[in-house]
């Protein structure tokens, strides 16, 4: 076999990135709930034949760096690789044998060429309902995992291309949302036959050794890539703090997020033991959401230019002792995994702020707005409209952040308001920019969002799980925190507003209350007083009433 050179790797590479993007592409064109048709809440991936990561598409980094761990487990502890075969799907949403939460269901199928195993095809897609104690299965006021909706060990949900029918009848059993959860399921297995069509006809091209050594070295690329980045940095260690406002349970008890990240050559460490004990609701982390959230806080302080796959995280090491919010035990809830997940990686990226001074922005606002109403209908049925909320970036040395941009961690998109009100009993009364949300500084935050509905339902349940209530957004060099979120109800005909605060389960709405969230602003970077004249007309012409003074 002759080497492969420069042009036919890089040929190679974005084929491989194309399976993954066709992938993505037809989850998108033929799902049918809201969160995953509007907000993009899925991601597809491309392995090689061991499991190795080797491309992805452009979705989300929460699910793409635990994709390629949970693989990895399910090899080592589950269903050995010997044992995949021609025709197999491997499903699982298990947290503790490598999902992240219930709702996020994982499948993985092999590809197979002339009988030989030459790659694994990935897609991972937020359900809208897997049962457990709320709906959306997001039970703030859960306090295990068996309350929080249906479990999937990792299993073969198809051997040999037959479908075991009866794991699907289980899990559209147990969801509020059968017929939606139904069409996005059969979506996700549908790109999963696109991604191996697609592979198979690159191992057909250039043969299955090449496409291994491909693969090989795609990954080997990143790793140089990623340990030249480190090598750069000066060797030292640097801490930083931040914290979760509350587990929804023990409310005036916030969690500690540390990080202390080690650079030594052209390696990492990023220490996480001096984190909060895991708590009693479902703000935990498993160690692979974990590790998905160290990983996207160094990549976008360090690495963002270089292709993400399995060598990029080979000169990163992490520290994330049991027992941990960072590294629950079970059965511990994890619904909520994202408040700590966000936090790490504000955690991470301000200990890089130390490691790079004037390279890193300040906070983002550091949290997934996740909440579902539950609508009772005039005919007896009923309905959850589903959806998730960004706020501002933190500003960054050179420039302001962007309001209500979608932090790189979720990378959720925009659910159209006129679609929402054509599925579900709602009626929007706002959606625009907070002003004055955003840290001041020498470069402002960006501003977080407002977003209204009135229930149209005769009666209904809400049910919200927020952050950054009591802990602002951070800024850096002398800039002002972000505004904190807010999220409020006005029952129908009444003139008082009530704070509801940040995690709220079960609570019943009735036909004309309007539901009001206020998303956080980022942090604010620099000294305010630096910031000029130009700056401050534009301040007050994007909506900062006070200019930034």
């Amino acid at each position: 076999m002759s080497a492969i050179n420069a042009v036919e790797l890089e040929i190679i590479r974005n084929a491989l990135v194309a399976a993954a993007e066709e992938m993505s592409v037809t989850v998108w064109r033929t799902s049918r709930s809201p969160v995953v048709r509007d907000i993009l809440d899925y991601s597809t991936a491309v392995f090689d034949a061991e499991g190795g990561s080797t491309a992805q598409a452009a979705r989300m980094p929460v699910h793409l760096n635990s994709m390629a761990r949970c693989l990895l487990d399910i090899l080592a502890d589950h269903i050995a690789i010997e044992d995949w075969h021609e025709g197999d799907i491997i499903i699982t949403n298990d947290p503790y044998s490598g999902g992240q939460h219930l709702p996020d269901i994982l499948t993985f199928k092999p590809v197979f060429l002339e009988g030989r195993r030459i790659a694994i095809a990935g897609v991972l897609v937020h359900h809208l309902d897997v049962g457990g104690g709320a709906p959306g299965s997001y039970h703030a006021e859960a306090t295990e995992i068996f309350q929080e909706g249906f479990r999937i060990p990792p299993l073969k949900i198809d051997e040999a291309g037959v479908r075991n029918q009866a794991v699907v009848k289980l899990l559209l059993r147990n969801s509020r949302e059968p017929e939606k959860v139904g069409g996005d399921f059969a979506s996700q297995l549908a790109a999963l036959d696109i991604g191996v069509e697609s592979l198979k006809a690159i191992g057909r091209r250039y043969g299955a050794d090449r496409l291994a050594e491909a693969s090989r070295l795609i990954q080997d690329q990143s790793e140089r890539a990623m340990r030249a980045a480190i090598k750069a940095m000066p060797d030292g260690t640097h801490e930083f703090e931040d914290f979760v406002d509350d587990d929804g349970i023990e409310r005036d008890k916030p969690l500690r997020i540390h990080a202390r990240i080690t650079v030594s050559g052209d390696e990492i460490e990023i220490d996480l033991s001096g984190s909060s004990p895991q708590a009693k609701g479902p703000v935990n982390c498993t160690y692979n959401m974990t590790d998905s959230a160290v990983v996207c806080g160094v990549m976008m302080s360090v690495g963002s230019d270089i292709p993400a796959n399995a060598g990029c995280y080979r000169p990163i090491r992490i520290t994330a002792p049991e027992g941990l919010c960072v590294n629950a035990r079970s059965p511990a809830p994890v619904a909520n995994r994202m408040a700590v997940g966000h936090r790490i990686v504000n955690a991470v990226m301000g200990a890089f702020a130390a490691a790079l001074p004037g390279q890193i922005p300040a906070a983002y606002y550091g949290v997934s707005y996740v909440y579902a109403f539950n609508a009772f209908k005039e005919d007896g049925s009923r309905s959850v409209y589903f959806d998730l909320e960004c706020g501002g970036w933190g500003a960054h040395p050179e420039e302001d952040g962007a309001s209500g941009f979608s932090c790189g961690f979720h990378n959720i998109a925009n659910a159209p308001m006129e679609l929402i009100e054509n599925d579900y009993p709602v009626t929007f009364q706002r959606y625009g920019l907070v002003p004055d949300s955003g840290g001041t500084g020498k470069t402002r935050g960006g501003l977080g969002l407002e977003r209204s509905f009135r229930v149209d339902s005769p009666e209904g349940t809400f049910t919200c799980n927020f952050d950054r209530f009591r802990t602002p957004p951070y800024g850096l060099d002398g800039g002002a925190p972000g505004a904190l979120g807010r999220m409020t109800l006005t029952r129908s005909g009444a003139n008082a507003v009530t704070d509801l605060g940040s995690k709220v389960s079960g609570l019943p709405v009735s036909k004309g209350d309007v539901l009001s969230l206020r998303t956080s602003g980022g942090g604010g970077y620099g000294d305010p007083g630096a910031r000029d004249a130009n700056a401050l007309q534009a301040d007050l012409e994007d909506g900062y009433v006070s200019g930034g003074d």
